[in-house]
């Protein structure tokens, strides 16, 4: 008997130094898009927003653009860009580090979608309640949507949609 244990012991002080081959990552930023961006999307990284051919970096909550040859970084878009309604222009969710380093690619893999406005729901006009906990959503609440529905006050209307979001993040 005290051999079994022995082995069992030894089988057993054996495997916790074995490496482990399972890793899990889950990556969620749900609080961190704009209720601009488009719903459906757990993470993201970065928008690229083909009608103006510029990039929204989701977790710095700054647009990136070009200007005369160089990559700006924003919090807000340029003033050329004041008539670009980021409520209904496209998005192409892009998860991947800088890449506005890849603009050409992206240029050419994502062109067709410049000028398709309103082809996307917007996080504002969901009523997927994981999207409560973003500040500027009807049924915003502090408590990142556990309330799931309850108004808070603000009426429907309050916000309008003629926001163009430039100065909002």
């Amino acid at each position: 008997m005290k051999k079994i244990i022995l082995i069992l012991a030894f089988i057993v002080s054996g495997a916790a130094f074995l490496p482990a081959n399972a890793q899990v990552h889950v990556n969620i930023n749900i609080g961190s898009q704009p209720v601009w961006g488009p719903s459906g999307y757990d993470y993201v990284e970065y928008y690229y927003l083909p009608d103006i051919q510029a990039y929204y970096n989701v977790p710095r909550h700054q647009f990136v653009y070009q200007n005369r040859g160089r990559w700006i970084f924003s919090s807000s878009l340029p003033s050329r860009y004041r008539n670009y309604d980021l409520n209904t222009g496209y998005k192409v969710v892009v998860n991947e580090k800088e890449p506005y380093r890849h603009y050409q690619k992206h240029q050419e893999e994502y062109g067709h979608f410049k000028g398709q406005h309103g082809q996307q729901q917007i996080i504002r006009n969901t009523d997927d309640p994981k999207y409560y906990g973003i500040k500027g959503h009807p049924k915003y609440h502090k408590d990142n949507g556990k309330s799931q529905g309850r108004d808070n006050g603000k009426s429907k209307g309050q916000k309008n949609g003629k926001d163009k979001g430039h100065d909002r993040h």
